[in-house]
């Protein structure tokens, strides 16, 4: 499978790039979000001899932007095309279909906020379940804005978590409270009740400023010009603080929470978040061990 991976994106020249297995624990928790799962939960974060935190990659775009900020890639020219394929750490209970040690291809374009770019890696990911034989998924798509629009939407959502806090579960009302956005997460997978709940809260698609739905119209069109098929998911968040704008989902047929086959969406903040020239990027992660 890997060496499927490697060639794609070889073609759509995507280059290897490698990262150290370990970076410094601040990377994550600045870039995935205090609020987030990943940084909550599920990362291996451990202090070496001279007592500096340090923690297993639990997903590899941080690495990557940080890799590309420190060895000056943005003056090559752009968007600087990287891939990886490599082991990931998370440390969140193993259930069906979850390692804590697994492996990811993750495929980055960094340097460039033409929203054809976005259409571009998800057609790439979707020839290449073409080219596994993977025919049974789907693939979710949706827009959460920008800094112009989202802090608008954000307050009209956490006015309406407040009103209907009664109807959500724990878990719920603990994402509301930390990242209100987050009350989307792992949506499929909530009980029925909250789930019908939230399809009543207000969504960022209708908050969206004229440029995300340009933007996001650009998308669609290119993913039909390719003949992609999509399905537009307004629930559609992702997991990690450093989404803007497009976020999409390829989910398999497994009958369980841990479907997601691979993930990934625009993070125009991302590199500015941890110390470089502010540069717009896109990129998605895929689960290796799923898609097997």
């Amino acid at each position: 499978g890997t060496a499927v991976v490697e060639r794609r994106c070889a073609l759509y020249g995507y280059r290897a790039i490698t990262t150290p297995v370990f970076e410094d624990t601040a990377l994550f928790e600045r870039t995935s979000g205090a609020g987030s799962d990943v940084v909550q939960k599920e990362m291996y974060t451990f202090s070496d001899r001279s007592d500096r935190s340090l923690t297993l990659r639990p997903e590899a775009t941080a690495p990557i932007c940080r890799a590309y900020v420190e060895n000056g890639l943005h003056r090559e020219p752009q968007p600087a095309k990287l891939f990886t394929i490599a082991s990931m750490y998370r440390y969140g209970a193993p259930g069906k279909g979850r390692y804590r040690e697994h492996w990811q291809a993750s495929v980055e374009a960094i340097g460039s906020d033409d929203p054809s770019v976005d259409a571009e890696l998800i057609q790439l990911y979707d020839a290449l379940l073409g080219r596994l034989g993977v025919t049974k998924y789907q693939l979710d798509v949706n827009s959460i804005g920008c800094r112009e629009c989202r802090p608008a939407y954000l307050e009209a959502l956490r006015a309406w978590l407040e009103a209907n806090l009664g109807r959500l579960d724990e878990a719920a009302r603990e994402k509301a409270a930390a990242s209100p956005l987050r009350v989307f997460d792992n949506y499929a997978a909530k009980p029925e009740a909250v789930r019908a709940a939230l399809d009543e809260a207000p969504k960022i698609g209708e908050s969206l400023c004229a440029e995300c739905v340009e933007r996001f119209a650009v998308v669609q069109r290119d993913l039909d010009v390719a003949g992609v098929r999509y399905r537009l998911e307004p629930t559609l968040v992702r997991g990690l603080d450093y989404y803007s704008r497009t976020t999409w989902e390829f989910v398999g047929p497994l009958e369980n929470e841990n479907a997601t086959l691979s993930g990934g969406g625009r993070y125009d903040y991302l590199v500015e978040e941890i110390g470089g020239p502010p540069t717009p990027g896109v990129g998605f992660g895929a689960g290796i061990e799923r898609v097997i």
